[in-house]
């Protein structure tokens, strides 16, 4: 790869949490203010590549983050999770957990990472062998 926007040290976010492994990065968008994502240094392409160490300390620096979305914005509830590969919603191919405090009076409040794949819209022509 020529040039990844997550790959340490040029991350092209802040840096706001740092690990042996990862880093937790926020995300300035406009709609999911305090959300972030969670960056393993090494290049892995989708969470299915990182290695034992990685794993472990993901999820270890996602409780870090929790405490520290609890502390500055006091968040009803949250969204954590990965995309993975194109057709699963990946953007950028180095491996990233979301971060997303979800709070109450948000229009969509209530709606989980699934709302919108579970639409009628969304349903296979073709149905799965369940062999």
């Amino acid at each position: 790869m020529d040039h990844c926007p997550f790959c340490w040290p040029q991350v092209s976010s802040e840096t706001i949490i740092e690990s042996k492994y990862c880093v937790f990065i926020r995300n300035d968008d406009e709609v999911l203010k305090g959300s972030g994502m969670i960056v393993p240094k090494e290049h892995r392409e989708t969470v299915f590549d990182l290695t034992e160490e990685e794993t472990v300390d993901t999820f270890r620096l996602l409780k870090q983050v929790k405490l520290r979305m609890d502390q500055l914005y006091r968040p009803d509830g949250y969204n954590v999770g990965w995309n993975c590969y194109e057709v699963g919603g990946q953007t950028v191919f180095h491996a990233h957990l979301h971060i997303i405090p979800r709070f109450g009076d948000e229009p969509l409040a209530g709606k989980g990472i699934r709302h919108h794949l579970k639409q009628k819209e969304n349903k296979r022509s073709i149905e799965f062998d369940k062999k």
